[in-house]
């Protein structure tokens, strides 16, 4: 993962760093969320989604698969895959619906989506390293390189 931010947090630090990334998702974009359970995704997708305007109650969607919201006129969505057994369960979802521009998706567990899910731009994996966790951001796209840029700026002048 040449090029990827690394940095090894606590819950805090997890959920600045989820915060600083906000002002980076302006024109939306695809990230997927990679890790273990209890690695940190969920805590990410919610201080991301707080950060975006989605509320102060961010439901997990475990049980619902997806869970969407609107802030500053563009949505938001949550999925978590986990209880997904094929891609092609995928179907019934609308995934192509929620592609708007603009449209930030936090696809948590997304190697069970395989090619039903959008391109994606960044990929955020978490990993347990006892009580911290290790946490690396890869831009997969022109459009996530741009996000990275910004999250890394951001970084540099103390704001995470």
């Amino acid at each position: 993962m040449s090029g990827a931010l690394r940095r090894v947090v606590d819950e805090a630090g997890l959920t600045a760093l989820a915060a600083a990334l906000a002002p980076a998702l302006a024109d939306g974009g695809v990230i997927h969320l990679h890790g273990d359970l209890g690695a940190g995704k969920t805590t990410f997708a919610r201080a991301l989604l707080r950060t975006l305007g989605a509320g102060a109650r961010i439901k997990s969607p475990t049980y619902s698969l997806i869970e969407s919201y609107r802030a500053d006129g563009r949505a938001l969505h949550h999925l978590d895959l986990y209880r997904i057994a094929d891609p092609g369960e995928l179907e019934w979802l609308g995934l192509a619906d929620l592609a708007d521009p603009g449209a930030v998706l936090l696809i948590e567990w997304p190697e069970r989506g395989g090619d039903a899910l959008p391109p994606v731009d960044l990929a955020v994996r978490l990993a347990h390293a006892g009580a911290v966790r290790d946490l690396a951001i890869e831009a997969v796209s022109a459009q996530g390189r741009a996000m990275l840029d910004r999250l890394r700026a951001a970084a540099e002048s103390g704001q995470t």
